[in-house]
């Protein structure tokens, strides 16, 4: 009769080997850097980066803030959940207000430069006063071709920009954080997610996310091919015209640029059922921003966007 095996062999899930990684990834800059910072929109992604990092470094505190770039347009639902997000985990809130850049002339509004783009100088200042060396984000590789091209650590130069042709190699997973005076890295912990998987987390954990992303009625109008919210924060223009259908949101940003899908999908259940078959990616469908022109994400990137 042959011995007991002395172990037995496991596999880990899918999502099981995401969350190690990315917690690995969490702890190795808590360690490496002085001062690293989450940013945060109140999205899905960024909420599974908080929850990531909860469960990091449970049963102490996060230990460092995490910080909102606030375009003074953001849905009120994702800010309600932030701030039960917040209290709940007792994190110090960092909020970096465009109104406040403008009014300090650190960024200029001049009627044609979109909220979004004025998040960069805003970001870049906030970086610079708060002296943070590090500032995790929630850019996925799946989302738009540009992320493809993303590092987990992403080198930014002491202009806060971003060169795609000159990153460092992460062989076998080993990063290098080596920074100059004055310069800061971004980092991306859930890199390797897709937004399957990310819903399949969310599902599996129990999260807390915004109304807005479950069907729900709302009144939209069409414009760029999108459906975008009727509301005085953005107004229609000459042409258009409003009618209430059931939609939900694939992504949270700013409300003049953020389009909804309709969708019956109520439930987590339901929204993962969807994403299944979807053929595009949650930013390409309803991203003002990215629409712009082929290269707009990566452009808005090289200048120190997320």
């Amino acid at each position: 009769m042959s011995a007991p095996p002395t172990h037995v062999d496991y596999q880990l899930s899918q999502l099981d080997q995401l969350e190690a990684e990315s917690i690995h990834i969490f702890r190795e800059v808590a360690a490496e850097f002085e001062k690293p910072v989450l940013m945060f929109s109140g999205g899905k992604d960024s909420i599974v980066m908080l929850r990531l990092a909860e469960k990091a470094f449970y049963p102490a505190k996060i230990p460092f803030p995490i910080m909102q770039i606030d375009t003074g347009l953001d849905f009120p639902e994702v800010m309600e959940t932030r701030d039960r997000w917040v209290q709940r985990l007792g994190v110090n809130l960092v909020v970096a207000s465009i109104d406040d850049a403008i009014a300090k002339g650190v960024v200029v509004e001049d009627g044609k430069t979109s909220r979004n783009r004025l998040q960069i100088g805003t970001l870049l200042n906030a970086i610079e006063e708060n002296g943070f060396t590090a500032a995790f984000g929630g850019g996925r590789r799946d989302e738009e071709k540009a992320r493809a091209k993303e590092r987990v650590y992403s080198h930014r130069d002491e202009f806060g920009q971003w060169d795609p042709k000159n990153q460092r190699p992460e062989l076998w997973s080993l990063y290098n954080g080596r920074l100059h005076e004055g310069e800061h890295m971004r980092i991306f912990p859930i890199s390797n997610w897709t937004e399957l998987d990310v819903w399949s987390y969310i599902a599996r954990e129990g999260i807390e996310i915004p109304s807005i992303y479950y069907a729900h009625e709302r009144s939209v109008f069409k414009r760029g091919g999108m459906l975008m919210t009727e509301t005085p924060l953005n107004p229609m223009k000459d042409g258009e015209s409003a009618e209430v259908r059931t939609v939900r949101f694939r992504t949270c940003g700013d409300i003049t640029l953020t389009g909804c899908v309709e969708s019956n999908a109520s439930t987590i259940e339901e929204i993962i059922e969807e994403i299944a078959v979807a053929r595009v990616t949650e930013r390409g469908e309803t991203r003002g921003d990215d629409k712009f022109s082929e290269a707009a994400m990566e452009d808005r990137k090289k200048e120190g966007y997320f």
